[in-house]
């Protein structure tokens, strides 16, 4: 008996040129999304099902949850309980297609993306991008530390981390054993902040198992910021309880220094400090990820692009930003909407239903962003919260702050392997995932 395949349908793109990315057959509108993270999946679910075929391109096949990258990090958590394959989370939408991708350029003209695999066309475009660390040009300081914004990312620290421990066992040299085991973050908000506290709880509760060669107290933690306030987007209450915490946990925070340079050893700031470390994490800014093709009067501060109140970019009617990339400018709102998950989330909905009304001639909606409040966790069993009028910190914001980031894991598997980590970590301050699988690189971090 010979087994007969069942042909790939035909690619239909390009005149299906043999550059063409292949597609299922459709005679319906493409919306073509570019980037998967919270606000691209959002907008996905808007349009499952819908008279409407979209593909979804990304670089990588999964969706991260950025909010517990620092607990990869910090050995906390493996990198597979906060990722999700995006062909799983698609695989009861019908009309949903996902291609693994780097976008190009765009011919904005022609309507055609080509990525390194191939062209395809649009009828909509939406760009859900995200952003990459910012180093504001500084080139020493991005060549020897390591931004915060990717599961590579993350495990690049980790492994930087570690390696850097076990040298400092091995060393003789007292200056060389105090730069492996001094920790600078740059940046005061939320993931500076929250990767401080990680930290500052693996060496109160794992150096000293781990490492009895030398004191726990020989590993520093510097917390870098550049104005005169921690988390700089919530309360007084909660920035002034967030130093508490830290100084608890004997994080030394230093205000009002701005990073200028850093050699892999030593990091300079503008006021004249210098610092002796060799592990430098970087979280002090983001910019904007777009694509080539889009011309630069409509990109704003922070490469972000411009958009008009229903998340369309200004005078391209059938291309959308939303989420971090995306800037509606208001008296509001000057500098856009604040770049994190709860606004890519609102967006990615808005955006989702003002393409069906494009499509159906139907007027669209303006986007309003409802504020849910902000939490962010300084360490175990620590948390703020600002919550509308409510404004407070300690463990009940630390037990809110877990639900919220629990329930907000996509799949009930990682859901579950996260919840039984945070589970043994709150009885036991254990961190079972201390492996060096890979030498650290920087020349090599992929």
């Amino acid at each position: 008996m010979v087994n007969v395949k069942t042909p790939i349908k035909k690619c239909i793109d390009i005149s299906c040129k043999e550059d063409a990315i292949c597609l299922p057959d459709s005679s319906l509108p493409r919306v073509v999304v570019i980037g998967g993270g919270f606000a691209g999946l959002s907008l996905i679910e808007g349009l499952k099902n819908k008279n409407v075929q979209v593909v979804l391109i990304d670089k990588n096949n999964f969706h991260q949850f950025q909010p517990l990258l620092y607990q990869v990090a910090t050995s906390g958590l493996e990198p597979d309980s906060i990722a999700f394959p995006y062909r799983k989370q698609i695989s009861a939408y019908k009309n949903v297609s996902f291609r693994l991708a780097e976008v190009e350029e765009i011919d904005i003209q022609n309507k055609t993306i080509q990525t390194n695999k191939g062209s395809l066309t649009y009828n909509y475009l939406v760009l859900a991008t995200g952003t990459t660390t910012n180093f504001f040009g500084m080139k020493n300081v991005e060549a020897h530390s390591l931004g915060m914004k990717t599961i590579r990312d993350s495990l690049n620290i980790r492994h930087m981390m570690l390696q850097n421990l076990e040298q400092a066992s091995i060393t003789c040299n007292d200056k060389e054993r105090d730069a492996l085991t001094n920790f600078i973050i740059v940046g005061g908000g939320p993931a500076g902040v929250e990767m401080a506290g990680a930290l500052a709880e693996f060496k109160k509760y794992i150096l000293p198992k781990d490492y009895p060669e030398y004191p726990a107290s020989i590993m520093n933690i510097y917390l870098v910021e550049g104005s005169n306030k921690l988390i700089a987007a919530m309360s007084e209450k909660a920035s002034t309880k967030t130093l508490k915490y830290l100084k608890n946990l004997d994080v030394k925070v230093l205000f009002n220094e701005i990073v200028t340079d850093y050699d892999g050893d030593i990091v300079k700031t503008k006021s004249g400090k210098q610092l002796l470390a060799k592990n430098l994490i970087w979280t002090a800014g983001v910019k904007g990820q777009v694509p080539n093709g889009i011309d630069q009067k409509h990109f704003v501060g922070g490469n972000r692009l411009k958009t008009n109140k229903y998340l369309q970019v200004e005078q391209l009617n059938n291309v959308f930003a939303m989420g971090d990339i995306a800037a509606i400018i208001t008296n509001k709102t000057p500098k856009g909407h604040p770049q994190v998950a709860q606004p890519a989330i609102q967006q990615g909905k808005i955006v989702a239903k003002n393409i069906l009304n494009t499509i159906n001639n139907k007027a669209l909606i303006p986007f309003k962003y409802k504020d849910k409040g902000s939490l962010a966790t300084v360490g175990k069993r620590r948390a703020v919260a600002d919550l509308g009028k409510l404004k407070f910190g300690g463990y009940f914001a630390w037990l809110i702050w877990s639900f919220v980031h629990l329930m907000s894991i996509s799949g009930f598997k990682n859901k579950l392997l996260v919840g039984m980590n945070w589970m043994v970590s709150y009885f036991s301050y254990e961190k079972s995932n201390r492996l060096i699988i890979r030498t650290y690189n920087k020349n090599n971090t992929n």
